[in-house]
């Protein structure tokens, strides 16, 4: 599922912009535009849990982003800083058996979590994609929760939901990866090196529906969605929180 967010990267936004609903002129337009794939593997016989397949593509984000081979001069340190400055687009797409497979060949990071295998990419041009994720399928990516998850513990960031938005599964893949991404760029360096080392526990919940005006007007960091799909440009979709430094 493609999904797009604009941003101020070198100032660390508090907002992702999705839309630019006042319609004036963006000079990150005018940039060559680069995508951040993702690709999570759906089994027919054993799909992963819905949230766990969010939690573990936000994780994914930061993995990419802070990987060695990101930064400095690392080989994909070109291609995020190209991505990072023109808008910031992800596109969640699926892969089953020997589609897997092939993806697993090409330079990325798998991340796993109790169900769910994501694997990103470092970015590409937007009419760029390899040959053997361009064929991959973005639409219709459906999960379920057989359980509901349980409530967010100790230490996770929080990445919250819009509880009054219908999204299928691969919108809100790239919308919790957004909301990660702000919560990278917002910490400093020791905090994100301890995120880091402790594996970047996060928990992907839906606001609970009395609560989401206080969270989107209350500082924390948002996510509007362009609108391309799915649903209306502008729309908050995401609100990312790290309690531990009482935002």
């Amino acid at each position: 599922m493609t999904s797009e967010t604009t941003d101020r990267t070198p100032g660390k936004p508090d907002t992702a912009d999705t839309a630019d609903t006042a319609g004036s002129p963006d000079p990150r337009d005018s940039a060559p535009q680069f995508v951040l794939p993702l690709v999570v593997r759906i089994e027919k016989s054993a799909p992963p849990a819905r949230t766990d397949a969010l939690e573990t593509a936000a994780r994914a984000v930061l993995v990419m982003l802070s990987d060695e081979r990101s930064t400095g001069d690392g080989p994909w340190a070109r291609a995020v800083r190209d991505w990072e400055d023109a808008r910031i687009r992800k596109v969640v797409r699926r892969a089953r058996g020997a589609e897997w497979r092939r993806a697993e060949r090409l330079p990325g990071i798998t991340v796993t979590g109790d169900t769910a295998e994501v694997r990103v990419f470092p970015p590409v041009p937007l009419d760029g994609w390899p040959k053997d994720l361009a064929r991959l399928q973005v639409s219709g990516t459906e999960l379920d929760d057989p359980v509901a998850p349980p409530p967010a513990g100790p230490g996770q960031a929080r990445l919250w939901l819009n509880p009054e938005l219908r999204m299928s599964a691969g919108k809100e893949m790239a919308q919790v990866g957004h909301g990660a991404q702000l919560l990278w760029w917002a910490l400093d360096d020791a905090d994100r090196a301890a995120w880091r080392a402790a594996g970047f526990p996060l928990a992907v919940r839906t606001a609970p529906p009395g609560r989401w005006p206080e969270l989107t007007a209350s500082g924390r960091l948002v996510v509007r969605d362009a609108g391309f799909t799915e649903i209306a440009p502008g729309s908050c979709t995401v609100v990312a929180d790290f309690p531990v430094r009482a935002v």
